[in-house]
């Protein structure tokens, strides 16, 4: 995928339950949904309270892994070092290059005046994306 683009379309994920951390089962028809859909997934369970400043904040992206798994928790361990560092939650996502093993994007959001949760880390554990004829699907669990 090349050249700029925003993606539009509804939010497709629900937690599930876990045990002792917080779990999410996300759904895209294109590798992009998904990305996006996790960054969103990812935000509920941070249960961010909106901050006092209006002003928005964009941050490139440049990752690249060994395959669709790794790039989904590069991914989101990115947004969650941005959460943590600076209470900045992404809701904007502009893909500028994009396959399942590397991306460059610009992501866009705001500040939180505090974060409910914090994600301490995106595991590995039970980590698996699918592809078949309705998209992608992906369970990821969140060590919180």
């Amino acid at each position: 995928m090349t050249g700029p683009k925003k993606t539009p379309g509804p939010v497709r994920f629900h937690e599930i339950e876990h045990t002792a951390d917080r779990a999410l089962r996300i759904y895209g028809a294109t590798w992009e949904e998904l990305l996006v859909n996790a960054a969103r997934g990812m935000n509920s369970i941070l249960a961010p309270a909106p901050g006092p400043a209006p002003g928005r904040e964009s941050k490139p992206v440049e990752l690249q892994a060994i395959d669709a798994e790794s790039l989904l928790v590069a991914w989101l361990s990115e947004l969650a070092y941005w959460a943590e560092a600076e209470a900045l939650l992404f809701d904007t996502f502009v893909f500028h290059e994009l396959d399942t093993a590397r991306m460059k994007a610009t992501v866009t959001g705001l500040r939180a005046e505090k974060l409910d949760r914090h994600v301490k880390a995106v595991t590995y554990h039970g980590l698996c994306v699918t592809e078949d004829a309705s998209g992608f699907s992906a369970t990821v669990v969140f060590d919180v």
